[in-house]
């Protein structure tokens, strides 16, 4: 089924297509794969920082003190999405920018910038929610699914 979608190459395109690839860079990927571990890692790493410092100097329980981290880890990816520098980053750091948070703040901030001049509603507001609209549907419908089973056991002893 996969070739049935495939366009038929000429002869030509295909020598083409052969001598691109032999002229084609190999790619680093123990580089980039070093990379994305490091700045993923050090992403985490600050919000380990942030969340053992609500528990220590906000007396935060461990419970309590993801979700004051998850904010602060969304508006530290804005700012810096904002500045500038968060695309800067994921260009040298590739896949390690897409820790969940973090990527996702950005991804939502990128499209707030780029669409402004279409107006607040419109533009900003409209072309955010593109974006997180699946996510917001997929994880309202996955915690009404996760609160009917927990309802169902709870009810069943």
């Amino acid at each position: 089924m996969a070739d049935q979608k495939k366009k038929k190459l000429t002869p030509v395109q295909q020598e083409y297509q052969q001598l691109a690839k032999t002229h084609e860079p190999p790619r680093p990927l123990l580089r980039n794969f070093t990379r994305a571990f490091v700045v993923g890692g050090i992403i985490c790493m600050i919000g380990q920082g942030i969340q053992e410092m609500f528990i220590h100097y906000f007396n935060f329980t461990e419970k309590t003190a993801g979700n004051p981290t998850v904010a602060v880890l969304i508006i530290l990816s804005a700012l810096l999405t904002g500045l500038g520098l968060y695309d800067r980053i994921a260009q040298w750091a590739g896949a390690g920018t897409s820790v969940p948070v973090t990527g996702f703040a950005n991804s939502i901030a990128s499209a707030a910038i780029e669409h402004r001049s279409e107006g607040f509603v419109l533009g900003v507001g409209g072309n955010m929610f593109k974006l997180a609209g699946s996510v917001i549907v997929l994880g309202v419908a996955a915690a009404f699914v996760v609160g009917l089973i927990k309802t169902l056991f709870t009810m069943g002893g």
